[in-house]
């Protein structure tokens, strides 16, 4: 444990802005803060030895999202429209911009974090973050016809 304690700490990430609400990925399974969660981190820190097209990479990443559901209703986050952007860097960095489909949203620590998680696992990653977004508001429109159709909107 220790040494995973180390560990986070040498590649500990600083937050882009003032937010106490930061989440670490924890290798001893502990559970995330309780408070709420307005981004993550995920990743490693170990930049890739190879050079990586940062467009496959994003590629990727979309893929892995695709893997992830509102526990409320049964369409992956992607095809809900939650997934604002991602952008990757030539050195592995990952931003991804996200938003749910209500600010009061029981569950929206554990899909931030789950989105942290999932895409610093991607191969090329070195860091990931997820910052959870507001503006613009989320609307039923932002759905894939997919999306719309399998809820029986269409």
């Amino acid at each position: 444990m220790g040494d995973d304690i180390e560990r986070l700490k040498i590649h500990k990430i600083e937050a882009r802005s003032t937010s106490n609400h930061v989440f670490l990925p924890q290798a001893d399974g502990h559970p995330p803060p309780s408070e709420p969660v307005s981004e993550a981190y995920g990743g490693t820190g170990e930049k890739p030895e190879a050079a990586i097209d940062p467009r496959a990479v994003e590629a990727a990443i979309m893929e892995a999202l695709q893997t992830i559901y509102d526990p409320e209703i049964p369409v992956n986050i992607c095809e809900l429209g939650l997934i604002y952007g991602v952008d990757v860097a030539p050195d592995g960095r990952a931003e991804v911009r996200m938003t749910l489909t209500a600010p009061a949203c029981p569950v929206a620590g554990a899909i931030v974090e789950e989105v942290a998680e999932k895409t610093g696992r991607v191969e090329g990653v070195s860091t990931s973050h997820v910052e959870l977004v507001w503006d613009p508001a989320w609307t039923p429109d932002r759905m894939s016809e997919a999306a719309k159709l399998e809820l029986g909107m269409i």
